[in-house]
Formats: structure tokens, sequence, C-alpha cells
């Protein structure tokens, strides 16, 4: 993790947020971090939960042709582990609401992004992720969301959409047969637990170690699936 301020820290990004507010990328050698004031959002010293988000939905999917949508590209670490896992014949949609983000991973980011943005199997789409969501009908396998520090609103307060009673049921809508809501978190809330299976999905969460700051913490993953019974 990058401490702020710092004289050997530099700074290489902004990008203005709907809500107002400001993300700031931040480098300090060969680390870097995006930022929402002082809560880092992103930072690539400490990717294993963000890639486990992807591996755990990815593994308990069913088709090869699997559509998944991920919200929130990020430093590129969900969207990695998902092209790793899924065979050739999967289609990964990715909607990314700020467009510095995506300029960002074609450029001093690139790096960390490898060749993900041109595998044909990724589409980016600069939208809501909330509206990709709300349009689709039985259209996606999994949707994976990594696009606050939890089940709220933090960086766009229009994301209490998703995470609201019926946010997470356009979600449950959106899924085909089986499919699964898969949502990253810095903690836990026993309140979405109950909101995900109010809104008809079996929910199991799975706690990921991670090291933050020199401190252990744990961070965690719900994976919601569809219930049979609410085809």
């Amino acid at each position: 993790m990058l401490s702020m301020p710092d004289d050997a820290v530099e700074l290489i990004g902004k990008a203005e947020l709907p809500d107002g507010g400001r993300l700031h990328l931040w480098r300090r050698g060969d680390d870097y971090s995006i930022r929402f004031g002082d809560n880092e959002l992103m930072g690539n010293q400490v990717r294993h939960s963000e890639e486990a988000l992807a591996t755990l939905a990815c593994s308990r999917l069913q088709h090869r042709d699997s559509r998944i949508l991920i919200g929130g590209l990020g430093m590129g670490f969900t969207l990695g582990a998902a092209l790793q896992s899924l065979p050739s014949t999967a289609i990964i949609s990715v909607a990314e609401l700020i467009p510095e983000i995506v300029t960002w991973a074609n450029g001093p980011l690139s790096h960390l992004f490898h060749d993900y943005l041109s595998d044909p199997r990724v589409k980016v789409e600069i939208a809501d992720v909330h509206d990709v969501i709300a349009r689709e009908k039985s259209a996606f396998d999994a949707i994976l969301l990594d696009v606050d520090n939890g089940p709220d609103g933090l960086i766009h307060l229009a994301n209490e959409r998703l995470y609201c009673n019926w946010g997470l049921r356009a979600a449950h809508a959106a899924l085909r047969p089986n499919g699964i809501l898969a949502v990253w978190s810095a903690y836990g809330d026993e309140g979405f637990v109950a909101r995900l299976e109010n809104a008809h999905f079996d929910v199991e969460e799975v706690s990921v170690a991670a090291l933050v700051d020199g401190e252990d913490v744990i961070h965690t993953i719900w994976l919601a699936s569809k219930q049979d019974d609410c085809r």
C-alpha cells in the first residue's frame, strides 16, 4: 500500500466522478494505487481477493460458453483471473463507469493488464454496471461486482441501487438459471446477506486473507446462486 503524502509519490492521473469527487492514480516506484480521498480502492500490491472473486465464481459455472459480466475494471486482476479460468468459448463483458480507468489500463497500467483487453473474449463498455444489469434478462451465467469497498455506494452514490432489494432482484432477473452473483467486499455485512436471501439467492460467504498496510485483514466474497425454483 502507498502512504500519502510522500515526496517519492507521483500523481499520474485524475478522474472526475459523476457524483462529484475525484479518483487519483498514484505511483511510487513500481507500486500503483487508485484512491478516492483517503480510501485506496485498488493497489497492485494486494490482488489475491480480487482474483479470487473471479476464480471462485468461474469454478462454479456449468457451461463452456458461459457469459459473464464484470462490474469495474480496476487494475485488471479480476478480469485476468476470469480469462485464465474460462475457455475460449466464453464471453466476458466489462462495464466500467469511468473512462479514465480504461485510459489508464491502456497507458500507465498497461503492464498490469498484459493483453487482457485485446483478448477476443473481452468487450469493455463505458457504462454504469447497474444499467447493463437492468437492461438484460437471463443473459449472464455470472455477474461479478467489485465497484466499491463493499455493498454500498462509496464512490458513486447511485451504486446503492446494486445492493438494495430491487437492485438485487434486477441482478436475479439478469442471470440465467443457476447463475451466480459474486460480490467483493472489504468487510462483512449481515444485512446484505439477508437482502440476497430475500431476493431468492442461495448465499455462500467466503473469507479471503489479505495483507493491507502490513496488517492481516479479511476480505469477503459473497457467491449468491440463483435459486432453481425462481427460473
